[in-house]
């Protein structure tokens, strides 16, 4: 069943890139980014949806759907932990330090006069 649900995903993930390559562009020059388009803003008044836009918004929906399934399952599968659990390390063989040498005494200094 995941295999499946994830092989939709890739498929669908090549789909919304097409889709998204193909459609052409709302805005061509500077003036669309200071509001200079009037009835094209981004949140103006849109006229039919094409083609192009309702198969970008289903493609999207199906991604966000399979992006969710898979993380669900994800989470269930593995639960709570770390992903380096499973990991064995190998032992490090250490020795232990050796003895700190005692410092050497050090000689009397002749005796200065003044």
């Amino acid at each position: 069943m995941i295999v499946l649900i994830t092989i939709v995903h890739i498929i669908v993930c090549f789909f919304i890139i097409i889709v998204v390559l193909l459609q052409s562009g709302k805005s061509g020059d500077i003036s669309a980014a200071f509001g200079g388009q009037g009835s094209q803003t981004a949140f103006g008044p849109r006229g039919a949806a094409s083609a192009l836009s309702k198969a970008t918004t289903w493609s999207a929906v199906a991604f966000m759907i399979t992006s969710i399934t898979l993380s669900i399952y994800a989470s269930r599968r593995g639960g709570p932990g770390s992903v380096l659990e499973k990991v064995k390390s190998n032992p490090v063989k250490t020795q232990p330090a050796a003895p700190a040498q005692k410092p050497a005494t050090p000689t009397p200094a002749a005796p200065t006069q003044k």
